[in-house]
């Protein structure tokens, strides 16, 4: 049968089919295979991070990626940025009653493909089938561990004034990648779906960084004013210097969108002392993910808690925290 029926969630022979012919297949490994009701993991380290996350992105599969591999990068990419290197993955599956099982099979081919380009393991995990009309197909939960190496660890609370701020490279691609392919909108658009962990541990690994995050949901506009009230800072950006695709703009302007509100999902902001910042971004430029790197503001005293953008001209415009969700589903 090539569906999913709500039998195979209910526990029984459909289910153990469903584990022993996708999950174990694609994703088995030495904990997975222990079988019991939690994997017993070996961890080199008493400290580490720890990191959940849940994926409803429409459509499923999207120019440069898909709900899988978005997935694992991302929760990948939330444990990189603390500091730590990612491990452990559980992958828990929300699953509709008519899925297709091939398309159920190619997302656990692009898990599989994505937790072994990240060095990840998926060691736990879970299946539910609910009935149809009640669930959009998919829907999955990742969570995640990861031992801390860094000799710093970045938090949000700790940017401070005449830090520098960089980026890896142009923003809002995944927002608009998923904007367009929903609305039919031709164009070059492709996410920047990626794993970031290689990247992270090259910076953190040679420079001190103080803050780290990845602007997903919202965007650099709620990632920086987070970042600017956690460490009671202001943030200057400067325009000019912030790398957005020209056919990124174009899009924004023609749907009244702001491209700094717009989700990413293979960048990160770098907040690091102002006398490294010239070398942390010579450093970003080697790496693959980074070559289109950007120094692209810096922290002042004031005003507290507000991030705003100064333009070639002297003029400025606050960037406000995104009121609320432009487009829904994203991740």
């Amino acid at each position: 049968m090539d569906l999913i029926t709500l039998a195979h969630g209910a526990g029984g022979k459909l289910t153990a089919k469903l584990i022993d012919n996708l999950f174990k297949k694609y994703l088995g490994n030495e904990y997975l295979f222990q079988g019991d009701d939690g994997a017993v993991l070996s961890l080199p380290t008493s400290k580490i991070v720890f990191s959940t996350d849940s994926f409803v992105v429409s459509p499923r599969i999207f120019p440069g990626g898909d709900i899988g591999k978005l997935a694992v990068y991302g929760t990948v990419n939330d444990l990189a940025v603390m500091g730590a290197k990612p491990l452990f993955l559980s992958l828990g599956l929300i699953l509709e009653e008519g899925l297709m099982i091939p398309e159920l099979e190619r997302i656990i081919q692009s898990i599989a493909e994505a937790a072994k380009i990240t060095g990840v393991k998926i060691v736990t995990g879970d299946t539910k089938v609910v009935e149809k009309g009640k669930g959009d197909q998919i829907y999955i939960n990742t969570s995640g561990i990861g031992v801390i190496n860094a000799p710093f660890i970045p938090t949000g609370r700790a940017a401070k004034p005449g830090d520098k701020i960089l980026v890896n490279g142009f923003l809002g691609d995944h927002g608009a990648a998923i904007l367009a392919c929903r609305e039919n909108i031709t164009g070059d658009f492709i996410s920047d779906c990626a794993p970031l962990n290689d990247l992270i541990e090259l910076i953190l690994e040679n420079f001190p960084v103080h803050t780290m995050r990845d602007p997903s949901r919202g965007g650099l506009a709620a990632t920086l004013n987070e970042i600017a009230k956690q460490s009671r800072v202001g943030i200057e950006l400067w325009e000019e210097s912030i790398p957005i695709r020209p056919q990124v703009k174009t899009l924004c302007g023609y749907l009244g969108l702001d491209a700094f509100a717009l989700a990413n999902e293979g960048k990160v902001v770098v907040i690091l002392p102002s006398e490294v910042a010239t070398e942390v971004l010579e450093t970003m430029k080697t790496h693959p993910l980074g070559q289109n790197a950007a120094i692209i503001g810096e922290v002042k005293n004031e005003p507290q808690g507000i991030v705003y953008l100064k333009n070639a001209f002297g003029g400025e415009r606050i960037i406000d925290m995104p009121l609320g969700e432009n487009l829904p589903r994203i991740c």
